[in-house]
């Protein structure tokens, strides 16, 4: 996949993007999930993202989340972001393309955020398939766009950021 590599394509590409999905873990998290001696899981989540999220909802891009993991902590955060949550999805790449289908958006534009394997297929889909820079190798070839910043450190709030300036929205 060609990577870009300046502002300018960056904002070409994102600027026609009509919906913008992230996967949850190891994009909205650093991957780790904290086990509690009941056995509850919980994540830690990063504040910048959900400021960032809230931005581009703002800003009018419709997004979601689209994640393998049944853990109510995704919809818990999902809930509190104000995101749109399909989880526990096996075949993340069929859903897309339901989703896609129903809402009458091309995969063209259609981005997607992931770091794993399991979302390979999600990448090769869209338009705009994007990276957190800590991602597996894999994805790290699938995407033309990488983040500089690690999943659950940031990550969301730079992809947010670009899709702003690709808007023309002013960051204060």
């Amino acid at each position: 996949m060609k990577k870009i590599t300046t502002a300018a394509a960056r904002r070409k590409l994102l600027a026609r993007v009509e919906l913008l999905v992230f996967d949850f873990d190891g994009v909205m998290t650093d991957n780790s999930v904290i086990v509690l001696e009941d056995g509850r899981e919980a994540a830690v989540c990063n504040r910048s993202d959900g400021l960032g999220i809230g931005m581009l909802r703002s800003a009018g891009l419709p997004m979601l989340v689209l994640s393998k993991e049944r853990n109510p902590v995704v919809s818990a955060r999902c809930k509190k972001l104000g995101l749109e949550c399909r989880q526990g999805i096996d075949d993340k790449a069929a859903v897309l393309s339901a989703i896609l289908d129903e809402r009458g958006i091309t995969p063209a534009r259609a981005a997607y955020v992931g770091n794993d394997v399991n979302d390979l297929a999600c990448l090769a889909l869209v338009g705009a398939p994007i990276a957190v820079a800590d991602a597996y190798p894999p994805v790290l070839r699938a995407a033309r766009l990488v983040t500089n910043r690690e999943g659950g450190r940031g990550a969301v709030r730079e992809v947010c950021d670009w899709f702003l300036d690709a808007r023309s929205v002013k960051l204060q």
